[in-house]
This record gives C-alpha cells, structure tokens and sequence, in this order.
C-alpha cells in the first residue's frame, strides 16, 4: 500500500469520525431556529424556541448556577492544581509515581463510581448537598486535569532559574510566584478552561449532590424526564454547544498570544 492511499485512508477515518460526532449536533442546530415541535420537521425560520428558552427562569436560573458552578471550581482546581503539580514535578521518583496515580483516579474510575462515593462521604459527614457539596465534588474531579496541563510546562523550564531568584535575594515564595508561576500561565489558563468545560458539562456528579441546585444538565435531564422532548431543549443544547466552543477559541487565541509574546521577548 503506497503512501498517498494509507494518507487518504487515515483522512477519511478522520473525517468519518468527525462526522459521527458533529453532524448529529449541526443538525439539532439547524433545527433550533425553526418552531416546529417534531424534530426533522421544518416550517420556516423562526427564533421561537431561543425566545421560549430566555423567557424562561428555571432555565436563566440553570444557566446561572452553572456558570458560577464551573467558574468558582475551574478557579479552585487551577491553583490546587498547579499547587500539586510543582510539588509531584519535584518528589523522588517513586513518589512522583505514587502521587500521581492518586491524582488520576477520578479520571480513570468510573464517573458514576465518583458520584455515589461523593453522595456516601457529604452523607457521613453530615454536609447538606448544594452549593458547599458542588463546588468540593468539582473541584476534586478537575484537579488532575490542571496537573496534567501544568506539569508539561514544568518539564520546559530551566531549573536554575528558581534558585537563580533566591541567590538575587528573593524569598522562596516570592521566587516562585514572580519566576516560576508566570511561566506556567499557559499550562495555568489550559487547566482552567479544561476544568470549566468538564464542570459545565458534568451530570453523574452533579445528580448526586446538588441538592435544590439545578445546572443545566441536571435541568435538561429533569425535563426529559418530565416534559419528554421539549423543542426547547434544542435550543437549550445549542446555546450549551456554542458556549463551550467560544471558550475554547478563546483558550486557543490565549494560548497562541501568549507564545508569541514569550518568543518576542526571547528573541
């Protein structure tokens, strides 16, 4: 098999994949801006369902709790996170290891096995599920993501550079957030946006302590569970969808500044 014909292959995997799993979001999409109750049915262009949606205050309220959910953990987890990650970078090698693989383990246990031990631990401790138990549950589930973005940053930096801060007289800690910490800003801002998409996209989790507080997936499940297929949740989904790829772009343009800045000011 010549090279060009294993290129085309691999594309055209690619492109099957890509397909699989966005036609089926740009086609609730497109349907989102027409009032028809069934979706497949089309009759006409209307912004109907996005005027019923921001009408609408259990779904503001929805919108709302998410959005303060996702920011305040995103926030706690990027400086646990990036805590954690200088402190693993520079354990011994066995160490390293095992404080990792315990960092992992939200990632790699099953999420609905996170959920139930969260609901298990609030429930022993006596912690009323709401706002207290959210924000401890997400934080905890986005913290190894901010390690895994922070760490690859530590591994490029030079190391004499910190000890470099102390021999001009700088205290540890001021050596470590005026010489270290503006160099692991890129890692630092792709931890937060990761932690904010999974905080915003998460259920399982959220299902089992939220309490009375109501984010946007566990609202959509409560009102597929009631209503059935509201033609508004198209609209509802949409929004989600956008919000989540505008903040990714906006990562990206950071991200992208950012090293340019840094090459600027090396050059």
């Amino acid at each position: 098999m010549s090279k060009n014909v294993r290129t085309g292959l691999i594309w055209a995997f690619v492109g099957v994949m890509l397909a699989v799993m966005y036609v089926p979001i740009l086609i609730l999409i497109i349907y989102s801006f027409t009032g028809a109750k069934a979706l497949g049915v089309w009759s006409g262009f209307s912004l109907e369902l996005y005027a019923d949606l921001f009408t609408n205050e259990s779904v503001l309220n929805a919108f709302k709790n998410s959005f303060i959910l996702a920011f305040v953990s995103a926030a706690l987890a990027t400086v646990l996170g990036t805590t954690a990650a200088v402190g693993i970078y520079h354990m011994r090698r066995w160490k390293k290891n095992a404080a990792n693989f315990v960092a992992n383990i939200t990632m790699e246990n099953a999420e609905i096995v996170t959920g139930v031990t969260f609901m298990m631990f609030f429930l022993a401790m006596r912690l009323p599920y709401g706002w207290t138990t959210l924000i401890i549950a997400h934080t905890m589930i986005t913290v190894p993501y901010v390690i895994l973005s922070v760490t690859p940053r530590l591994s490029q930096l030079n190391p004499n550079l910190y000890e470099a801060g102390l021999d001009l007289g700088a205290s540890p800690m001021r050596s470590m957030f005026t010489v270290v910490v503006p160099q692991l800003i890129p890692g630092m801002i792709s931890g937060f946006v990761m932690a904010f998409a999974l905080s915003l996209d998460d259920f399982i989790v959220s299902k089992f302590v939220n309490g009375s507080v109501e984010t946007i997936p566990v609202y959509l499940y409560n009102a597929l569970a009631k209503r059935g297929a509201d033609p508004t949740l198209r609209a509802l989904s949409s929004v989600l969808f956008v919000a989540v790829l505008a903040v990714l772009i906006a990562l990206n343009v950071v991200s992208v500044r950012h090293k340019k800045k840094v090459a600027k000011i090396s050059g």
